[in-house]
């Protein structure tokens, strides 16, 4: 907990960057998986947000469970977390954050980790895709599945909203008891046609699949006005920072704006946190900063937008994805001895 505040990571990833997980069939998949690696160095410029404090920590390894724990519960305030799956096959071998070992950290941790499984028809086929739902949900306890649709290859890019691809996974999650399904929006890894990051293919599924929450990661940025939009008029779909707030350090000024953009149009019960853990590093720094984070006067006098309160605070940082997933609040702090 911070100040009092429980905190439940949306998103936290056991990735695997290690030269052995690359794939050797693609030429571009090394230099892909380097650029993912800078794009971590120069995100990660505290350095209280390294672990151990150490600027020249290698990025490049197969994170496991007890580092993670560490990392995000022995060395931050957070309490409970999700480790969620990135099916991103396009230039790693056991996709970008493997399926087994989110599972992995959920197993060791069941009091404080939840499972996100996830899924992609580009990979092996549809139907592949619905069979690896099933066991997920049915074998593995999948809380929630994780969607990544624009690839490296357009021949790979799929819409969320194509009714013959992507409607029959949100059926089969739902099927199978799992109603929050979670997207990556915005925020490319490599040279992606953007278009397919845009999240307005989320608006008919969340039209046509009243009864599933959708979780957009990253704001979709630079998508954040469409996004915006989609979050205001959509209630069912919901807004992940997903290590938003690592640009507090470096650009206070535009975390500000956006924040107050989001309390002023969506509203505090809409935005969950997420720290990005390990990508974006140590998840403490970026709750103290948020924990610090005010809407300046002349945003909130040109722009209307109100003050980020205890009560946001409270919201954003474990009320509303506690109450997404499910989770008593009261009983799991007493579980835990908070």
């Amino acid at each position: 907990m911070i100040d009092g505040l429980f905190v439940f990571d949306n998103v936290i990833h056991l990735y695997d960057l290690s030269a052995g997980n690359t794939r050797t069939d693609r030429d571009d998949a090394l230099p892909a998986r380097d650029r993912i690696l800078a794009y971590i160095r120069a995100q990660v410029r505290d350095p209280a947000a390294a672990p151990g404090g150490d600027r020249d920590f290698r990025w490049d390894r197969r994170w496991s469970v007890e580092e993670m724990h560490r990392l995000v519960f022995e060395n931050s305030a957070t309490d409970m977390a999700m480790a969620q799956t990135v099916p991103m096959f396009d230039w790693f071998q056991d996709w970008y954050s493997p399926v087994r070992t989110q599972h992995a950290m959920a197993e060791a941790y069941p009091d404080r980790v939840l499972f996100c499984g996830g899924v992609d028809p580009s990979y092996r086929g549809l139907a592949d895709a619905l069979e690896q739902i099933d066991h997920q949900a049915q074998v593995m306890g999948a809380k929630s599945f994780k969607f990544y649709n624009g690839h490296a290859l357009v021949k790979d890019c799929w819409r969320c909203d194509d009714e013959k691809l992507a409607y029959p996974m949100y059926e089969r999650a739902i099927a199978n008891g799992v109603k929050v399904l979670q997207f990556h929006k915005g925020n490319p890894y490599g040279l992606q046609n953007m278009e397919w990051l845009s999240p307005v293919d989320l608006q008919a599924p969340a039209r046509d699949f009243p009864q599933a929450t959708f979780i957009v990661h990253h704001l979709a940025l630079p998508y954040f006005e469409e996004l915006v939009s989609i979050a205001t008029r959509f209630p069912n779909v919901y807004l992940s920072l997903a290590g938003f707030m690592a640009f507090y350090r470096v650009a206070p000024r535009r975390v500000q704006e956006h924040v107050g953009r989001l309390l002023q149009t969506c509203g505090p019960d809409k935005i969950l946190w997420g720290s990005e853990a390990a990508l974006a590093g140590n998840p403490q720094p970026y709750l103290e900063a948020f924990m610090q984070l005010q809407i300046p006067e002349d945003l909130r006098a040109g722009y209307g937008y109100p003050q980020l309160t205890r009560d946001d605070r409270r919201k954003i940082l474990g009320e509303n994805f506690a109450r997404i997933m499910g989770v008593d609040l009261a009983a799991r702090k007493q579980e835990l001895g908070l």
